[in-house]
């Protein structure tokens, strides 16, 4: 085979620091789509994108040449720097320094995609740090999401 197919999808999560409540209504949409423009500046694609006022989960199609720690890097960096340049935030904005990264078979994409949309419901239900618990635990399943 003389060409390469490479479906890398990649579930990231991002906190904000301190778990603070910073991402509200008015700039949420901004913010989306400054990390959107982040994602797509490193060659990745990105599916969906959605969170609550204290984290955001995005799904991506990781580009074969780029690490996830690369794009991940970029986009948090980049965007920290954007979102506290536009005071989009009443405070400086900043990103924890750690994240979250799964991988997603295609047979779940649909269903990882309702997941990251509906963030604000599911997070009315789980709280992120409940959500984070289980995750680690190996017992978290989009399954259990809105449809």
């Amino acid at each position: 085979m003389s060409h390469s197919l490479v479906k890398i999808w990649v579930h990231a999560i991002l906190g904000v620091k301190y778990r603070e409540n910073l991402i509200n209504p008015k700039s949420e949409k901004l913010i989306y789509k400054i990390l959107s423009r982040e994602v797509s500046k490193t060659g990745c694609k990105l599916f969906a994108i959605g969170g609550t006022e204290n984290h955001v989960h995005i799904l991506i199609m990781l580009k074969s040449t780029v690490s996830i720690s690369n794009v991940m890097k970029q986009v948090k960096g980049a965007s920290s720097r954007m979102i506290s340049r536009l005071k989009l935030c009443p405070q400086e904005f900043y990103w924890q320094i750690g994240y979250g990264a799964f991988s997603v078979s295609e047979k779940n994409v649909k269903g990882v995609i309702r997941y990251i949309k509906n963030q604000k419901i599911h997070h009315q239900q789980v709280s992120l740090h409940d959500e984070l618990k289980s995750i680690r635990a190996g017992q978290h399943s989009h399954s259990k999401t809105i449809n």
